[in-house]
C-alpha cells in the first residue's frame, strides 16, 4: 500500500492533480468557517440546535454542507442549488426537444447544457438566499432588518454557492474525480468525528461495561455491514456475453472474438439518493427557515411526514409513510437517471454495425429489448440495495433517538466517490505500468 502511494507521487501529472484537489479542499474548509456578515451567529446557532438540531436539517444539511449551514458561513447553501438545478435540467431534457437535441449534439451540446445549469444554479441560489435572509430578518437573526442587510446576506450566500460550483468544476477539470462529488465527500467526512463522539456519549459513555461494549459492537456492525453492502453494490455487474462474427479480409480472418457488455447493478450511483433526499427535504428546510412549521393543518402534517426525524417514531407511526415515499423516490430516480445515461437502442445499433450479437438474441430491436429487460431487473435490485442502506440509519435514529448526521446516504456517497476516484487513479497508474490501489 505504501509503495503504491509512493508511486502515485512519482507521476508528475497525477501528483499535480492530487495536490490541486487537496488545495481546493483546504479552500472549502476555510470558507466554511467564514460567517455571513450581518447575522447574529450565536443566536442562530442556538436556535438551530434547539429547533432544528434533532431534525433533518442536522442530518441532511449539516452533512452535505460540512457544518457550514449550522454555523451560517458563506458556504451555507453549499452545492444544493447545483444539485437541484441538475435535477431540473435532466427533467427538462426529456420534456423539451431542443435540450434533448443539445444533449445528443456531442461535446458542444453538453457545454451548452452545463452553461444553462450554471445560470439555473445561480437563480436558485438567489431565491433560496432571499428566502433565508427574509426569514432571518423576521426572526431577529440579522443585525438590522433592512434592505442593505438583506442584500448583503443574499450576495454572500449566492457568491459562496457559486464559488463552490466553480471549485467543483475546476476539480473535475484539473484534479482527481468528480468535483461536485468530492465537495460532498469532504463535507461529510468533516462531520464524522462529531457524529462518532455523539454516538459514544449517547450509547456508550456512562453505561456499564457490558452495555457499553454491546452498544459499541452493534453500532460498529451496522456501519461495517452498510459499507460492505455499498461496496458490493458499487462493484456488482451483470455481464452480457457478445460474440463477433468472423470476416475474411484479404487472406486474413478477422473477428470471431468474444466480449461482454458490463451492466452495473447500481448504474445510477449515488444520484437517486441525493435526488430523493433533496426533493423531500428542501420544502421542510424552507418552511423551517420561514417559521411555517407550526399548526395542525393538513399541509403541516405533510411536512412532518417529509421530515426524517419523524419516521419510525414509536409514538407517531403514521409519519413513517414518508419513508415509503422516500424509498419509492429512490427507485423512481434510479430508473429515471439510468434511462438518461444508458441507451440500449444505441448499444444494439453499435453491435449490429460492428458485427456483434448476443448469443440466442437477434440483432437490432430484439437485442435492445433484451438489454432493456435485463437493465430493468438489475436497476430494481440496485435501487432496493440503495434504499436499505439509506433507511437503516433512519430506523436506528427513529427507534433509539440517535441524533447524528452520518447516515446511509453519507456512506453511499463516501464509498461510491472513493471507489470511482480510486478507479481514475488506477487507470492512470496502469497506463504507466504501475500497480494500482485496487490491484495491490
Amino acid at each position: 500500500m505504501l509503495t503504491t502511494l509512493k508511486n502515485v507521487f512519482k507521476i508528475k501529472e497525477l501528483r499535480n492533480k492530487i495536490l490541486f484537489t487537496l488545495g481546493m479542499l483546504v479552500v472549502i474548509r476555510f470558507g466554511s468557517q467564514l460567517p455571513v456578515p450581518g447575522i447574529r451567529i450565536e443566536e442562530f446557532v442556538n436556535w438551530f440546535q434547539q429547533k432544528v438540531g434533532a431534525a433533518d436539517s442536522s442530518g441532511f444539511l449539516s452533512a452535505i454542507t460540512g457544518g457550514s449551514f449550522e454555523n451560517m458561513s458563506i458556504l451555507a447553501l453549499n452545492i444544493t442549488p447545483y444539485i437541484t438545478s441538475s435535477i431540473i435540467m435532466q427533467l427538462l431534457t426529456i420534456a423539451i426537444p431542443k435540450l434533448e437535441e443539445m444533449q445528443r449534439d456531442g461535446e458542444q451540446g453538453r457545454k451548452k447544457i452545463t452553461q444553462i445549469t450554471r445560470y439555473v444554479t445561480v437563480g436558485l441560489a438567489i431565491i433560496q438566499s432571499v428566502a433565508m435572509a427574509i426569514g432571518f430578518g423576521r426572526s431577529g437573526y440579522l443585525t438590522e432588518f433592512n434592505a442593505l442587510y438583506v442584500i448583503m446576506t443574499v450576495a454572500a450566500l449566492t457568491a459562496g454557492s457559486s464559488v463552490l460550483m466553480w471549485i467543483g468544476e475546476r476539480i473535475t477539470e484539473k484534479g482527481i474525480g468528480n468535483g461536485i462529488s468530492i465537495v460532498l465527500v469532504i463535507n461529510i467526512l468533516s462531520r464524522i468525528p462529531s457524529d462518532l463522539t455523539s454516538l459514544f456519549e449517547q450509547f456508550i459513555s456512562g453505561k456499564t461495561i457490558a452495555k457499553g461494549t454491546l452498544a459499541g459492537v452493534i453500532i460498529a456492525a451496522i456501519i461495517v455491514a452498510m459499507v460492505v453492502l455499498v461496496v458490493f453494490l458499487q462493484g456488482a455487474e451483470r455481464r452480457i456475453p457478445v460474440q463477433y462474427s468472423k470476416k475474411i479480409q484479404g487472406k486474413r480472418q478477422v473477428g470471431g472474438a468474444n466480449s461482454v457488455i458490463p451492466m452495473k447493478v447500481n448504474t445510477a450511483g449515488v444520484i437517486p439518493v441525493i435526488f430523493a433526499q433533496s426533493l423531500l427535504q428542501t420544502p421542510v428546510i424552507i418552511c423551517t427557515l420561514l417559521g411555517k412549521t407550526g399548526g395542525t393543518s393538513f399541509w403541516y402534517k405533510i411536512l412532518r411526514g417529509m421530515s426524517q426525524s419523524n419516521w419510525f417514531d414509536p409514538n407517531n407511526w403514521i409519519y413513517t409513510i414518508g419513508a415509503v415515499v422516500y424509498v419509492l423516490l429512490i427507485i423512481g430516480f434510479a430508473y429515471f437517471y439510468t434511462s438518461i445515461t444508458f441507451n440500449p437502442l444505441e448499444i444494439a445499433d453499435n453491435l449490429k454495425k460492428q458485427g456483434g450479437s448476443i448469443p440466442g438474441i437477434r440483432s437490432g430491436k430484439p437485442t435492445s429489448d433484451y438489454l432493456q429487460a435485463v437493465l430493468n431487473n438489475i436497476i430494481f435490485i440496485g435501487a432496493i440495495g440503495l434504499s436499505i442502506v439509506a433507511i437503516i440509519p433512519i430506523v436506528f435514529n427513529g427507534l433509539f433517538g440517535a441524533n447524528v448526521s452520518f447516515g446511509g446516504t453519507s456512506i453511499i456517497i463516501i464509498v461510491g466517490v472513493v471507489i470511482e476516484t480510486l478507479k481514475q487513479v488506477e487507470s492512470q497508474m496502469l497506463v504507466r505500468n504501475y500497480k494500482g490501489f485496487l490491484n495491490d
